[in-house]
């Protein structure tokens, strides 16, 4: 299934979250390779709308917050390096609305 194209990408789970250096489960290099960084967080935004928003979702599991559903893809931002990533996304259960809520890098093939 597709989701919505207007599903919702908060910019601070950007330039808060995804593309800031962490001592644990940091993103940020991963995105790097791809040239996203702090300075472009709207490239990363548009680069996940229409590279991975545009591809089928799975849904995941149902949660207290709402169902969940993840797209896997490539992502291929400025340096043109692609990135296969995992993205989870949030189907609120009251407005309907979805939104994005994380990116995981596939650093394994899946089996």
């Amino acid at each position: 299934m597709k989701l919505p194209t207007d599903s919702e990408i908060h910019m601070k789970k950007l330039t808060h979250y995804l593309l800031v250096p962490r001592s644990k489960s940091d993103k940020s290099g991963w995105l790097e390779r791809g040239g996203y960084t702090q300075d472009n967080p709207q490239q990363l935004a548009d680069d996940i709308r229409s590279q991975l928003l545009i591809l089928d979702a799975i849904p995941s599991r149902q949660s207290p917050f709402g169902e969940t559903f993840e797209i896997r893809g490539q992502l291929t931002g400025p340096t043109g390096v692609p990135l296969p990533v995992r993205t989870i996304w949030l189907k609120d259960p009251l407005s309907g609305r979805v939104r994005f809520v994380t990116l995981i890098p596939i650093t394994k093939p899946q089996a």
